[in-house]
C-alpha cells in the first residue's frame, strides 16, 4: 500500500511540474529532462508512469481540465441554488471561459485538441457543465433552439473566438470580439423577451416545446414510455423548419 501511495504521489508531482511548464512556456517546455528536474525525480520514471510525452501531455491535459471544470461545476451549483438568472449564469461561464484561454494559451491549445479530449472524461464533465447552464435557460422559457444546438453553438463560438484572438499578436486583438460574437450566438439560440404572438412563423410555439422539453423529466404524472414520447413530439417540433 505504501508503494502504491508513493507512485500516486510521484505521478501527480510530475503531472503537476509538466502543468507548471505548459502554463508559464507552453508545450515546447514540456520535455522529459524538464519535468525531470521540476519534479525531482529521474528521466525513466516519466515513461515508467506515462509511456512517452504524448502520454505524459493527455495526462496533464486530464488534469488541468478537471481543475477547471471542478471550478465551473462550482460556480453553476451555487448560482442555481442562490436563483442567479441563467442568462447573467451563461454569460458568467462564457466570460470565465475566454479569460481563461487568454490568460493560458499552451493549456488551452492542448485542452482544444480533438484527438486528445475525445475520450477525457474531463471534456465529458465540462461540456456537462455547459449543458447545465443551458438547461436553465431552457426552463427559463428563453430558448429557442433545442438544448444540444444552443450548447454547440456556445462552446464552438468560445473556442473560435479564443483561437482568432490568440492567433494576433495581443496589441492587435479586437478586445471586443467576444462580445460581439456572444451576441451573434443569443441571437440564434434566444427569444424576444416578450414572444411573439405571430403563430404563424412556429417561433413561440418551438420556444414552448423547448421550456417543456427541458422540464419533461420532471413530469412524474407520465411513466418513463409516456416522458420519452413526449420528448421525441417536442424534439420533432424544435427540429422543424
Amino acid at each position: 500500500m505504501a508503494e502504491a501511495s508513493s507512485r500516486t504521489d510521484t505521478r501527480s508531482r510530475i503531472v503537476e511540474s509538466a502543468a507548471g511548464l505548459l502554463a508559464e512556456h507552453g508545450p515546447v517546455a514540456v520535455t522529459t529532462r524538464g519535468v525531470a528536474e521540476r519534479a525531482g525525480v529521474q528521466a525513466p520514471t516519466i515513461y515508467r508512469l506515462f509511456g512517452d510525452k504524448d502520454g505524459l501531455l493527455d495526462a496533464v491535459a486530464e488534469h488541468v481540465m478537471a481543475r477547471q471544470v471542478s471550478a465551473k461545476a462550482a460556480v453553476v451549483a451555487a448560482a442555481e441554488s442562490d436563483g442567479v438568472d441563467p442568462l447573467v449564469d451563461l454569460r458568467a461561464g462564457w466570460d470565465g471561459q475566454i479569460a481563461f484561454g487568454l490568460a493560458n494559451p499552451g493549456v488551452f491549445r492542448l485542452l482544444s485538441d480533438p484527438d486528445r479530449v475525445l475520450d477525457s472524461a474531463a471534456a465529458r464533465t465540462g461540456r456537462a457543465v455547459l449543458a447545465a447552464r443551458i438547461h436553465r435557460v431552457a426552463l427559463a422559457g428563453r430558448l429557442r433552439v433545442g438544448e444540444q444546438r444552443a450548447a454547440d453553438l456556445v462552446q464552438a463560438a468560445g473556442i473560435g473566438v479564443i483561437q482568432t484572438l490568440l492567433a494576433s499578436p495581443p496589441e492587435a486583438r479586437d478586445p471586443g470580439l467576444p462580445d460581439v460574437l456572444y451576441e451573434a450566438v443569443l441571437r440564434q439560440i434566444l427569444t424576444d423577451e416578450e414572444p411573439s404572438v405571430d403563430r404563424g412563423a412556429g417561433g413561440d410555439v418551438r420556444a414552448a416545446a423547448v421550456t417543456l422539453g427541458a422540464a419533461t423529466g420532471e413530469l412524474e404524472v407520465l411513466s418513463d414510455g409516456e416522458r420519452r414520447l413526449l420528448a421525441e413530439w417536442l424534439d420533432r417540433i424544435v427540429q422543424a423548419d
